[in-house]
């Protein structure tokens, strides 16, 4: 019996081991400088720019983001905003045909943010260099457009933008921005520093148009990030991460919120790792490692189960079996180093706070195990409020 216990400690440890490692690999990485290219001598010519809002459901912030994204310091002939206006209000609409926008309101008979892409570029007849992909709630500065002009004019053909909260209003908040922040380092600017593709988050991203156009149709999941960055991966396109250029994004602040987001990033990791594993053996063969790389990210558990986990497991296991403890102990500290390092110094001391919050929400994210359906593709929306 205690040699079948054994065996099981060691194999959940290994199990584990790999997701610690792979985290605190990154975030060690991220200690180093990372060279920027020189901006470009052709950095003062200006892009054209598609800018696409998708909204569904979001009555309460999305007139405030348009007008805060129309104080652009860019060139107003040489960018267009499109909102995606899926099952708004009227009074909502109203508030947006009078701006200097395009306004689609399309029914669908199941609404997804991939659908309201594809709706867009589908109605949009005039070419652009760049399509730039929002969330309805992101604000961003006046001058968004004009750094990253900059950044397409050294060749990039996606960049990611460093996406940030724009609220702190409870506990719940702080430790979702915190969250974001350490995903931040360890899969875009600790990827980027040793010549590896940034993730993408889902807006604040940037595109080619032409790849864009071309690409949007085949996205057909509730998280198309993810789908994009495959189909990049696959292409060998380079994904930028622009540290420097900031999208505010409203993090989640109730429990129920957070939990019904974190299942559908949970299934789409499921169906992301699904999608990319029958490509390995050629990426594989053709030593494309930002594929394989991008595979193993979907493969990860995700880390607050990692640090309620391992940190339940140790104390149980110096209580009943002392001999056994110590590797966990380790992979706790490896972890708890990780997080702390990826963490930005601002941040460090009101989110070290919070951390009762954690095991809440962690026992939130392991219901969702019980709901986790590979297949399920419905759209899960988030509620944005301020």
């Amino acid at each position: 019996m205690w040699t079948f216990i054994h065996i099981f400690d060691y194999l959940l440890w290994i199990f584990m081991a790999a997701s610690v490692i792979y985290v605190f690999f990154y975030a060690f990485v991220s200690l180093f400088h990372h060279s920027q290219k020189e901006p470009s001598i052709f950095a003062h010519h200006h892009s054209t720019f598609l800018i696409l809002f998708p909204a569904y459901q979001e009555d309460a912030v999305i007139v405030h983001s348009i007008r805060q994204f129309l104080e652009q310091t860019y060139p107003s002939s040489l960018y267009q905003i499109v909102v995606i206006s899926d099952q708004m209000k009227d009074t909502t609409n109203d508030q947006l045909k009078p701006l200097p926008i395009i306004l689609h309101t399309p029914v669908f008979e199941k609404s997804s943010k991939a659908k309201a892409l594809q709706y867009a570029i589908a109605h949009t007849q005039k070419e652009y260099d760049y399509i730039v992909v929002m969330d309805a709630d992101n604000v961003v500065s006046s001058d968004f457009l004009e750094q990253l002009n900059v950044s397409c004019q050294q060749g990039y053909q996606a960049i990611q933008c460093h996406r940030c909260a724009k609220n702190s209003n409870n506990d719940v908040a702080i430790l979702d921005g915190a969250s974001e922040e350490i995903n931040n380092t360890i899969f875009r600017k600790a990827h980027n520093t040793i010549g590896l593709s940034s993730a993408l988050i889902g807006s604040g991203m940037c595109f080619n148009y032409g790849w864009f156009k071309k690409h949007v149709y085949l996205l057909n999941t509730a998280v198309e990030d993810r789908e994009l960055e495959a189909i990049l991966m696959k292409q060998h396109v380079f994904i930028k991460y622009e540290e420097n250029i900031h999208v505010f994004d409203e993090k989640v602040s109730d429990q129920n919120t957070f939990q019904r987001q974190r299942l559908r990033w949970m299934n789409g990791q499921i169906q992301t790792l699904l999608y990319m594993l029958p490509y390995i053996p050629k990426a594989i063969i053709t030593g494309n490692l930002n594929y394989i790389d991008k595979t193993i990210q979907q493969a990860l558990i995700p880390r607050s189960i990692l640090i309620v986990s391992i940190a339940c497991i140790s104390v149980l296991l110096t209580i009943f079996t002392p001999t056994q403890c110590v590797k966990w102990w380790v992979l706790l500290a490896l972890l708890s180093a990780a997080l702390f390092i990826s963490l930005p110094a601002p941040l460090r001391a009101c989110s070290i706070s919070k951390v009762l919050t954690l095991p809440v929400l962690t026992w939130k994210m392991l219901k969702n195990i019980l709901n986790i359906n590979h297949k399920n593709t419905d759209f899960i929306h988030t509620t944005h409020t301020s």
